[in-house]
């Protein structure tokens, strides 16, 4: 939803227009600039640049935020290298490592039409079953046409190490959790301390997304089965494929889940949708990859959302963004680690609760 640019996350037009021109997108700094802001979302911020009959999407981390999974480079890189190798993904201009233009990198693509289905978008639109059923056919389709592109071929092979992905990951976001803490969450610590001891020695790798739900693809139409573009690449990398997969589950959230609905409601909870273990194994018989365990993958994007959450509370709390709606995410974390150490103790990635 577009909305008027928050107070504190300004944009220097003057410089904007400059930056412009200079990449050749106008023609003259006479014409006038409206900039618009996207209110979704917790992480990047995101406008919306309407000058000289043409449309831009800018997109640039938020203040105070640590590069790792704000690298505007790497996400232009990775778009530049897609496009022309895979049709869901939107078109880039331009990329800017100059602070001085709007106070940090950022990076310009083009405004992809279509339906974006953020709980709100979904309750106007008042899906039926049979439409969510195309909905998630369709998402899941992408999910694993993204899985099967060949990295190399396309240029993006030095775009991470998938050797020793899956430690990483687990012992980094552990690192980020206890750097960002306010409070002791018990459950934190035993999840960390079970994924240590229960993560995978082998699995495949591919490019993944890392934070592929419902709100970052664009639909075409309400017919829900095509895909425009798939938005926010932010986190891609090189890796574990079901890692990609435990962090989607992780927002596909249902009405038995309890108090997390109240912090990220989900439309994967309205009827319609699959369960997570129909996701799982829907996602196993297209892929054709074994999800036995997909107890450790759902548990690590628990983990790893909580730890987003946790993260971008910090910079609330310490007053570097006024976003009210980041005031409870502290919250939010508490109540995922819970879900995750629940999770473990039930053997089970849904009705556990």
């Amino acid at each position: 939803m577009l909305k008027p640019v928050r107070q504190g996350e300004e944009l220097n037009e003057q410089n904007l227009k400059s930056f412009l021109i200079a990449n050749k997108l106008i023609e003259t700094a006479e014409a006038p600039l409206k900039i618009s802001q996207f209110s979704n979302g917790f992480s990047n911020l995101t406008y919306l640049l309407e000058v000289a009959d043409k449309q831009f999407v800018l997109r640039k981390p938020p203040k105070g935020a640590v590069k790792r999974g704000h690298d505007m480079s790497r996400e232009y890189k990775v778009l530049s290298k897609l496009e022309n190798n895979f049709s869901k993904s939107p078109k880039v201009f331009a990329y800017c490592n100059d602070a001085e233009v709007v106070g940090s990198s950022f990076y310009l693509m083009e405004k992809v039409e279509g339906i974006i289905l953020t709980t709100k978008e979904a309750q106007k639109r008042n899906l039926t079953t049979d439409q969510y059923k195309n909905v998630a056919a369709t998402w899941l389709t992408a999910f694993v046409d993204l899985h099967y592109l060949n990295y190399n071929e396309i240029g993006l092979n030095d775009l991470g190490k998938p050797k020793g992905y899956v430690k990483r990951q687990v012992v980094n976001w552990g690192k980020q959790y206890l750097k960002a803490a306010t409070i002791k969450i018990n459950e934190a610590e035993k999840v960390m301390s079970w994924m240590e001891f229960n993560q995978p020695q082998q699995y495949d790798f591919c490019l993944i997304h890392n934070d592929f739900k419902y709100d970052n693809v664009v639909f075409t139409n309400e017919n829900y089965n095509n895909i425009n573009a798939i938005l926010d690449w932010e986190m891609c990398t090189l890796g574990d494929p079901l890692m990609d997969l435990g962090t989607s589950l992780a927002y596909w959230l249902k009405d038995s889940d309890g108090p997390i609905n109240m912090f990220f409601p989900s439309p994967t909870s309205f009827a319609g949708n699959p369960s997570r273990m129909e996701i799982a194994e829907q996602y196993a018989s297209q892929s054709g990859r074994n999800t036995s365990n997909i107890l450790f993958y759902y548990v690590y994007g628990l983990f790893k959302v909580a730890v987003i959450a946790q993260q971008i509370f910090y910079r609330y709390h310490k007053g570097l963004t006024t976003n009210e709606k980041f005031k409870h995410l502290d919250e939010m974390c508490m109540h995922l680690c819970k879900m995750a150490s629940t999770a473990i103790e039930k053997k089970k990635i849904e009705d556990y609760l």
